[in-house]
């Protein structure tokens, strides 16, 4: 990159010349982008889907838009890639995104940018900007499909660095993983099932809504739930997402459960020691009844 392009004393220039040599001195697997050669505010990238998701194995072209005042101010992200969770060439609303500008840290990068939005992928879009809510199936062909081709989008010069990103990204990404039977019969359940799936979601979405809908205002009103919070590193979430995904079920205890024998026993000895108490009670009444006859004289007569 020819670096006496541009004005090394502008503190935006200093910091994406510094982001640059950062990117290629330290790949990831999981994404990769470069800045333009004519314009080191337009920048390439691609991610990975993120593993365990309908989008492992697919990969995701996009572009980032730095304003001339970064990182003071936050970048705008794009998607090239039709993938089912964000619109294509559409602006998309996150809180790492110029849409949400109160969240944005000036400590943030483009690297933690792109780790976060790997992370927003599988989340609930709520009706944010420029997102979709696809099937799952759906999804799993658009990851199938991005491997084929890069997008076509730009002048020659974008496309080229478009074509150079996703041959790297292609020889990091593992192919889409197979459905297994049992995965198959859960994204396609019969109808008792799926009912009774749907049935167990909609209680759910009742009880953390406190028993009211999301709000909705047109299409999209509803903004995308801030993921990366301040101070907070954006994998986290990704990472807490799939903590939760591994806790495995709790099996039934085989132990032969003795309570309800003891119960019976206690049921037992419990109307054992009722009996007693009334047989002491009435005993206890008759004494006080002939005391008191005596007392009153008529004691002889009840004697008799």
């Amino acid at each position: 990159m020819a670096e006496d392009k541009y004005n090394l004393k502008n503190p935006a220039v200093k910091r994406i010349l510094q982001e640059v040599k950062e990117m290629q001195s330290n790949p990831s697997d999981d994404f990769t982008s470069l800045p333009l050669e004519e314009n080191i505010f337009e920048w390439q990238f691609a991610i990975r889907g993120p593993r365990d998701s309908e989008f492992e194995g697919g990969i995701y072209h996009g572009r980032i838009q730095l304003p001339a005042e970064y990182p003071f101010k936050p970048p705008s992200f794009m998607l090239l890639t039709p993938n089912g969770r964000f619109e294509t060439q559409t602006k998309i609303c996150l809180s790492i995104s110029n849409h949400h500008p109160e969240h944005w840290q000036p400590s943030w990068s483009v690297r933690t940018a792109l780790v976060a939005l790997i992370a927003f992928m599988p989340t609930n879009p709520n009706g944010a900007l420029g997102s979709l809510d696809y099937k799952k199936e759906e999804r799993r062909a658009f990851a199938i499909k991005s491997r084929e081709s890069p997008p076509k989008y730009g002048n020659p010069e974008r496309q080229k660095l478009i074509d150079e990103i996703h041959e790297y990204m292609l020889s990091k990404t593992p192919p889409v993983p197979q459905l297994s039977p049992s995965q198959a019969l859960e994204e396609h359940p019969t109808n008792s099932d799926g009912e009774a799936q749907a049935n167990q979601q909609d209680s759910a979405t009742m009880v953390a809504g406190n028993g009211l809908p999301n709000p909705v205002v047109g299409d999209r009103a509803v903004e995308e739930e801030p993921l990366v919070l301040a101070n907070a590193n954006p994998g986290t979430a990704e990472m807490g997402v799939r903590a939760a995904r591994e806790i495995p079920a709790r099996e039934p205890s085989n132990q032969p459960l003795q309570r309800p024998e003891m119960r019976v026993q206690r049921s037992a000895d419990d109307r054992l020691f009722t009996w007693a108490a009334v047989g002491l009670t009435i005993a206890i009444l008759v004494l006080l009844f002939k005391k008191f006859m005596k007392s009153s004289g008529h004691g002889a007569v009840f004697m008799d």
